[in-house]
């Protein structure tokens, strides 16, 4: 579904090198974490995928699909099925969230949309968020807190129904009570339409424990130099990111 092949990436203002030869390769269905101390490169991944100008790609692919992203702007990109939870949600001043998401799901689907339907889901999915229903009513991410921006982020998640899910740092901001109804609920997405793929950005193994990944891939240095299954989450969390001179062991043997 999503094939990243040698990605190499500069932050266009400072000239920066933020991913260094990035290949990772997501089948339909998979679940994919991506752990790393800050500042290695993992959110950049999520934005460059989502087409963000910030960035210059020096060379590489992205392909959703077979078709290459790179040179698609952001809301193709959307339309084609990838939703990026953000991490840190921004605040749209003189729009509704209900207005949001009328306008995202007419514009993808090209039809006029059912109102009674549209209405009748987006209750569905707000209770189960158990979030406040008039919070819909309301400028998009204004007055939130934390934990209320990132349940909006996954009831437009919710709603859109996305084939490929970006979670980057989904547990920041969020309580323990939170982040399992969050997750329970993307949770119970995934068990509905099996064949969506998710990648998941962290620091900690907290949020595997509540969406279990196929893989976890430690990234250090703008690459990933060391894959595992879930159980290596708590390897890292137990022993740490690998150090300089393990990652050149870890080469050598490769």
């Amino acid at each position: 579904m999503l094939e990243i092949e040698k990605l190499v990436v500069d932050v266009k203002e400072s000239g920066k090198k933020v991913l260094k030869d990035f290949s990772l390769d997501i089948k339909e269905g998979e679940i994919h974490a991506i752990m790393g101390p800050n500042g290695v490169g993992k959110s950049t991944l999520a934005k460059v995928i989502m087409g963000d100008k910030k960035y210059l790609v020096n060379s590489g692919s992205i392909k959703f699909n077979g078709e290459e992203m790179l040179d698609k702007t952001t809301d193709y990109i959307a339309r084609s099925g990838i939703y990026y939870v953000m991490q840190d949600p921004k605040t749209i001043i003189g729009v509704t969230n209900r207005e949001v998401l009328r306008t995202a799901l007419t514009e993808r689907s090209g039809e006029r949309l059912n109102l009674y339907t549209f209405i009748k889901d987006l209750n569905k999915e707000t209770e189960e968020l158990k979030m406040d229903k008039e919070m819909i009513h309301r400028f998009v991410n204004q007055g939130f807190s934390g934990g209320e921006k990132k349940k909006n982020e996954v009831l437009q998640l919710k709603m859109l129904k996305p084939k490929l899910i970006l979670l980057d740092e989904l547990d920041s901001g969020l309580d323990v009570d939170s982040l399992k109804i969050v997750c329970e609920s993307i949770n119970k997405y995934k068990e509905e339409n099996p064949d969506t793929a998710i990648l998941i950005i962290t620091h900690y193994s907290r949020i595997l424990s509540l969406i279990h990944p196929d893989y976890v891939h430690e990234m250090l240095d703008g690459k990933i130099v060391k894959t595992g299954p879930f159980e290596f989450a708590k390897e890292i969390e137990n022993n740490g990111y690998l150090r300089e001179n393990e990652m050149s062991d870890t080469n050598a043997k490769e």
